[in-house]
């Protein structure tokens, strides 16, 4: 879904990989990362490999209390150390390059271990991964996957290769299922089409798609699990009809209104999930709640 398709959210025969809740599910669990590990591999390309990974904390406090608070949708560290953030961003906004700069310089900083001299020790490699349902420029609408390093202006050489942003943008990919033909066509093709699709596609015949389509059927989650998504596809819906509605005012005012009013549509689902009887840590996960907050409801 996108912020174009404001029609009421429907539940196929699989899970939407947009959703808070669907992208958690599928790649953010310890038992599915063999399908986070091979995402991955494929989006850094042939200069390394990762053979296995350890999930880290999404949340990152500041050193203060004035200092702001950091969070990840998807944090994890690969065997050779390296740090790796991914990030599920539905609209773009001024300042979205700047906090990509903030998360990544956050996570930079705190891997100083205290006590050491100065600089007597080697930083991590960290790599952004950020999946878009926005272009970044809205006058570029070829390009779907950018790969960012910096470098020197003149030479074209790197300068630094521990530190690399790696962007998926979504709307540019229009490739049809006849022209699906590599591995990253069929990344590109599931995040876009999973929760529109009512069988598996010929062309996802390798091993690790035919995991994920079974994994992400709906038919296999809990009932607890079952409620947490269909309010996560909801809380996704209300947020892309809030943001519309702000852009159309062309108001911060505006856009401020229809987020309260968003937040509140989120905390009636929430006391809705508890009654139910779903848990406060996946009410607050799935809705992206502080669990704080949750308990008071």
């Amino acid at each position: 879904m996108t912020k174009n398709n404001l029609d009421k959210p429907t539940v196929g025969r699989y899970i939407d990989p947009g959703s808070d809740f669907g992208f958690k599910f599928l790649f953010g669990r310890p038992a599915h990362q063999d399908i986070l590990i091979p995402f991955l591999n494929e989006l850094i390309g042939s200069s390394k490999r990762i053979k296995s990974l350890v999930y880290g904390p999404t949340e990152y406090l500041g050193e203060t209390a004035d200092q702001k608070k950091v969070i990840f949708d998807l944090r994890c560290t690969g065997d050779n150390g390296e740090e790796i953030i991914v990030e599920m961003q539905r609209m773009n906004h001024d300042n979205f390059k700047e906090r990509v700069m903030f998360s990544t310089s956050r996570l930079i900083s705190s891997q100083y271990p205290k006590g050491v001299e100065y600089w007597n020790f080697e930083l991590p490699e960290v790599i952004f991964i950020g999946i878009l349902e926005f272009r970044m420029d809205d006058t570029e609408r070829e390009r779907y996957l950018k790969s960012i390093s910096l470098i020197d202006k003149d030479s074209g050489r790197i300068f630094y290769s521990k530190l690399s942003y790696i962007f998926l943008e979504l709307p540019n990919f229009v490739k049809k299922d006849k022209e699906i033909k590599t591995d990253k066509d069929r990344w590109f093709w599931l995040l876009n089409n999973l929760s529109k699709a009512d069988k598996i596609p010929t062309f996802m015949n390798k091993r690790i798609f035919q995991r994920i389509f079974k994994i992400a059927e709906l038919s296999n989650l809990t009932k607890e699990e079952r409620m947490a998504y269909e309010a996560s596809l909801q809380d996704k819906w209300l947020w892309n009809s809030a943001m519309s509605l702000a852009e159309k005012k062309a108001a911060e005012k505006a856009a401020e209104k229809e987020r309260k009013k968003a937040d509140q549509e989120k905390l009636a689902s929430a006391q809705s999930l508890k009654k139910a009887g779903v848990a406060n840590h996946v009410i607050a996960e799935s809705l992206k709640l502080p669990l704080a907050v949750v308990e008071k409801l």
